[in-house]
């Protein structure tokens, strides 16, 4: 069956915007096409060869062939990890679900009747549809107790956080309980993650909503009654439109952000989107480091990625920090890559760092990310150390040419933050008895990498403060929405998905209430 010409709304993306906002309006009665660009993955389908870079990595449409799980970017201010695929960000995040500090919300760029209190009843739907629970603390695990127990003696609290996983019993046929194998990140073979293909998604086509893969949209334009968006199928190459009476953007902060810059700019579809399109970009704070040489064995690969936060919400700039750990064979490649220290050398590299693409895709191409480089690590011994926390959210998105960028001087504006995470990472690192070393990258370039991207189409009570209203309708276009990261306002120095997801129910809520 084809797809039709219009639809009640037409939504774009199937990460946790899309998927929450397909199946709330397929509730209402309303017919409903979601637009993804990547392509479906059942359990078992995940790439896991790296040396087949194309199927690991996107980066559509500079290297057409390329549209794998990843779409990684080494844009001016940041390097960002987003996926692509029926699900979105869902088929390779930790599955944690956190519902931040009510702090975070008394920040002056969220609007009125945003606070930690008013969000509940929707963090409650999303814990629902999710079924989110915290690991089970009677199942014996090595790095979350010895992560506790460094927490303890550093004088820190720590909680088990909710996560979207079946740990125990398969959740439903062709599924399993999880493996405890810390593939979370590189999509779950056993399909033990509740993942959102398999829940808020797979609800939204029983009630009648069609999923249309490997379909890429450029713009959205105004017609009468609606929307047009316009959009190009990947495996034929051929551009085509379809109407919504309402469309929902919910491509993630870089690609919504993207299509309406696109709109407003380029095509000239949407002129009249706020001045703040673009502005207050966060990476969520985040940071990467590693752990070599603890006493004791961590046994990183056995659980899931993550299973236990550390708290460091006492004082700003605020962050929280967890073990970020993976299977056997990552885990030993990283290893093997060692801590890199170089000193006074520190951003060397930096004007080398937006040409770093080919290289990545051809060191994964030759397997050079098949094997540890060096021999002198004994992986079980390592953890991959992850602060999140509350940056300024100052980067500056914009199309150069017809792709975005992020402009951004993070490592200056967020010096207090990075010193007080790298700290805190030190301290770590000396409780197990190992050493610490912040990701090479940081070393050669001091640009962080971050998998949380969010902002650029802010939440706003008017134009002048942000792009879209507290309902998620964008300013000056009836009809159109945005539900996705791009209109968080902040840094959230915790797991972000939680909040993303309330923000999008709350949304939800709205698109159906305006019919």
């Amino acid at each position: 069956m084809g797809m039709a010409k219009r639809y009640d709304v037409v939504v774009v993306g199937s990460g946790f915007g899309g998927s929450i906002t397909a199946l709330r309006l397929a509730q209402a009665g309303k017919s409903v096409a979601v637009l993804e660009r990547g392509r479906r993955y059942a359990p078992g389908q995940f790439p896991r060869d790296v040396t087949r870079a194309d199927e690991l990595l996107w980066h559509h449409p500079v290297r057409p062939e390329a549209r794998g799980l990843y779409d990684v970017r080494f844009l001016s201010g940041i390097g960002t990890v987003t996926a692509s695929g029926v699900g979105g960000g869902s088929l390779i995040y930790a599955n944690v679900h956190v519902r931040p500090d009510p702090i975070v919300f008394d920040h002056p760029r969220w609007p009125r009747g945003f606070s930690r209190e008013a969000l509940d009843p929707y963090y409650d739907k999303v814990a629902r549809e999710l079924d989110v629970k915290p690991f089970p603390a009677s199942i014996p695990l090595k790095k979350r107790d010895l992560f506790q127990q460094a927490a303890q003696r550093m004088g820190r609290q720590t909680f088990d956080p909710d996560e979207a996983v079946s740990w125990t019993e398969p959740s439903a046929p062709g599924r399993k309980a999880c493996q405890r194998c810390a593939e979370c990140e590189f999509g779950c073979q056993h399909g033990a993650k509740n993942t959102l293909d398999l829940t808020y998604l797979a609800r939204a086509e029983k009630l009648g909503a069609t999923v249309w893969p490997g379909l890429s949209v450029s713009h959205v334009q105004r017609v009468a009654g609606g929307y047009r968006v316009h959009f190009q199928d990947l495996a034929t190459g051929e551009k085509t439109s379809v109407e919504g009476s309402r469309v929902v953007l919910s491509a993630g902060a870089l690609g919504t952000v993207e299509i309406l810059l696109r709109s407003r700019d380029r095509a000239r579809t949407l002129p009249l989107v706020s001045e703040w399109l673009g502005k207050g970009y966060s990476g969520n704070g985040d940071f990467l480091g590693s752990l070599h040489g603890s006493r004791e064995e961590i046994l990183p690969w056995a659980g899931p990625d993550v299973a236990t936060v550390m708290r460091f919400f006492d004082a700003a700039p605020r962050f929280t920090m967890v073990t970020a750990t993976f299977n056997q064979p990552a885990t030993a490649v990283l290893a093997g890559m060692g801590q890199p220290r170089l000193g006074l050398l520190g951003g060397v590299g930096s004007p080398l760092w937006t040409k770093l693409w080919p290289l990545m895709h051809g060191a994964f191409a030759k397997g050079l990310f098949n094997k540890p480089l060096g021999a002198g690590v004994d992986p079980a011994h390592t953890s991959n150390l992850f602060a999140i926390g509350q940056d300024n959210a100052n980067g500056h998105m914009v199309l150069k040419g017809d792709r975005l960028d992020i402009e951004w001087d993070y490592a200056n504006e967020n010096v207090a933050l990075v010193n007080r995470m790298t700290d805190a990472m030190r301290e770590l690192a000396s409780q197990y008895g190992g050493t610490f070393a912040p990701l090479v990258t940081w070393e050669l370039f001091r640009r962080p990498f971050t998998v949380h991207s969010l902002g650029g189409a802010h939440l706003a009570e008017s134009p002048a403060r942000g792009v879209v209203s507290k309902e998620g309708e964008v300013f000056n276009y009836p009809g159109l929405y945005v539900a996705d990261g791009s209109v968080i306002p902040t840094s959230i120095g915790f797991h972000p998905v939680m909040t993303i997801s309330a923000v999008a129910e709350r949304i939800a809520e709205a698109v159906a209430h305006g019919f």
